[in-house]
């Protein structure tokens, strides 16, 4: 494999990634396909649907390829989102499912994301066993006569809907006049079928789904909530602004005076609706989230568990406790995942919960949210030198020895109202560091890391 190559492809526990082309090709496609298809002991079909890239018919052709030479019957459920692909897992009694979309990345990007039987990610041993099938490439295939065969099925997003309502009163937030971007991504057609069906009013931009030109980078962050969606909200007297990426399972937000919210707000202001409604009281997150989370879970006797970043560690930390002790898990992306669903990230649902929480309090969401202590977050990457990454982790650490470590994801240390978290993103070739302060933002400590890893010569 060539540098660029390398560059543009990452294959760990949280599945395969890449700039498809340079990166991913239709060959390992093929492969990771196959050694899932190799992988799943459970009897049934294998769902596959994906996000609008451009690439993604090609790549929908490799995997149910892989799958069916696996003697797997294959549903493909079209352009839907991952959540939606989950309940519909549960559903049809599915053997699991792969989604095809890679979220916040670019649209040269894509990325395979595989779901077992209970429609959820892998656990930590799950994925490891996956890509031990991959890299000895020990795949099951079946006889001409065992090859799995193909359908559709379309009819997902209602059923998707009928769950969502028997959660949320959605009929009661009708009255909301509510702003989404959804990126040109899989929310446009949940959003429209809501409004059909319920009578809501959300009001949509970036609806068009996209494969190849999105309005604009898909991350969902301050900054971009800031670019087209908080501009809107004082001009149409919005109530909220959601901003989707293209895969719907992470949103932020803008609030209605216009505020572009930071995307690490979505977890807490979930908790505070959350906590004082059900029985369990712990929080799992990891550690590049804000600490206001502690803060919140604290006024309703809850506690929070911080675990390393990535889906397989909140996979792992939900498997170690019953489900009626934990209130929620979720991340600083805009990911949360709540027990009424059995643990899927979803965006739409976090948005439903949030327009709940505001219709119950009777409160605005700028309201809601100047109640809550100021914490101010710095966030920022660089390309990544893995050979480095040790060593400059060791000169970090012994920088700052002062404060309490934590080295179990790269190197988070705290001290009283302040952290800082350096690590190796699992999806790119970045390292990305994160820093937070209560007040105002922590920029000195922020501006020494950097400059640190740039003596360091990570890049």
């Amino acid at each position: 494999m060539t540098r660029n190559a390398t560059k543009s492809l990452r294959i760990s526990h949280v599945g395969l990634r890449g700039v498809v082309g340079p990166g991913l090709t239709a060959g390992r496609v093929i492969d990771f396909a196959s050694a899932f298809g190799t992988f799943l002991d459970a009897p049934g079909p294998v769902l596959i649907g994906r996000d609008p890239r451009a690439s993604g018919v090609m790549i929908r052709e490799g995997v149910a390829a892989g799958l069916m030479a696996c003697g797997r019957d294959v549903i493909d459920l079209g352009i839907v989102s991952t959540p939606v692909i989950q309940h519909t897992i549960r559903r049809l009694g599915a053997a699991g499912g792969v989604s095809i979309g890679a979220s916040h990345n670019n649209a040269d990007w894509n990325a395979l994301k595989f779901l077992g039987a209970a429609g959820v990610y892998l656990s930590t041993a799950e994925a490891g066993e996956l890509l031990d099938i991959y890299h000895l490439r020990k795949f099951d295939f079946a006889d001409w006569r065992g090859i799995g065969g193909m359908r559709t099925e379309i009819d997902t997003i209602d059923p998707y809907l009928d769950e969502l309502a028997a959660v949320f009163d959605i009929a009661a937030i009708r009255s909301f006049c509510i702003v989404v971007d959804c990126c040109n991504g899989t929310s446009s057609h949940i959003l429209q079928r809501m409004n059909r069906r319920f009578g809501t009013n959300f009001i949509l931009i970036n609806a068009k789904t996209e494969g190849v030109e999105f309005a604009h980078g898909p991350a969902t962050t301050r900054a971009t909530v800031g670019l087209q969606l908080a501009p809107l909200m004082v001009p149409l007297g919005a109530d909220a602004g959601f901003l989707f990426d293209v895969d719907s399972d992470r949103v932020a937000l803008a609030a209605d005076d216009g505020t572009a919210v930071s995307e690490e707000l979505v977890l807490p202001l979930i908790a505070d609706y959350l906590l004082p409604r059900q029985e369990g009281k712990l929080v799992i997150t990891n550690l590049s989230t804000t600490a206001l989370l502690e803060e919140v879970a604290a006024r309703h006797g809850g506690r929070v568990l911080r675990v390393p970043v990535g889906r397989q560690a909140a996979m792992d930390a939900l498997a170690s406790y019953r489900p009626e002790q934990i209130a929620l898990a979720g991340e600083g992306t805009g990911a949360v995942m709540m027990p009424q669903f059995r643990f899927i990230y979803d965006g739409i649902a976090s948005m439903l919960a949030i327009l709940s929480m505001m219709k119950e309090r009777g409160s605005t969401l700028s309201e809601i949210l100047k109640s809550y202590p100021r914490f101010s977050i710095l966030k920022g990457e660089l390309p990544l030198l893995s050979r480095q990454i040790p060593a400059l982790l060791a000169a970090i650490r012994e920088r700052y020895r002062d404060g309490e470590v934590n080295a179990t994801d790269g190197l988070r240390v705290d001290w009283p109202g302040r952290w800082f978290h350096v690590r190796v993103s699992q999806t790119e070739p970045i390292v990305r560091i994160i820093c937070e302060q209560r007040g105002d933002p922590p920029r000195e400590l922020y501006n020494e890391l950097v400059e640190q890893c740039l003596a360091a010569n990570t890049y």
